[in-house]
């Protein structure tokens, strides 16, 4: 699900919503709390995380208050992806290759074959 800025919804989209929000209030805290993680991610604002997984424990539909619960347990990691400029995206994208090149070699009998083929390949 697309979750744009409200910002940028048309008049018939924020009526919709309005509708809807009406239709379902159990909706409401489920929306607004995805929109303010989507601000925290976007903006990487890692020092808002905390007061919205206490805000999520309190107010979210339980899917959410599950995913909330989780987060701190690595709530380092998971700050420091949402505050710091630097990521692991190049070195991630490196191990998935390799790993690729390995499961299809599965059952080849040498490790110099892998070894040629993980160096030769872009």
């Amino acid at each position: 699900m697309d979750l744009p800025p409200r910002e940028t919804l048309t008049e018939g989209q924020d009526e919709r919503l309005l509708q809807v929000r009406l239709a379902c209030p159990d909706i409401t805290p489920a929306c607004d709390l995805a929109r303010a993680f989507a601000d925290v991610v976007l903006h990487q604002c890692g020092y808002l995380l905390l007061e919205w997984i206490r805000q999520a424990e309190l107010d979210a539909p339980k899917p959410m208050k599950g995913f909330a619960g989780f987060l701190p347990q690595d709530l380092d990691a998971v700050t420091a992806c949402l505050t710091l400029p630097w990521s692991s995206g190049i070195i991630e994208g490196q191990s998935n290759r390799v790993k690729t090149l390995k499961r299809a070699m599965y059952g080849r009998p040498s490790f110099e074959l892998l070894r040629t083929r993980i160096l030769t390949q872009p």
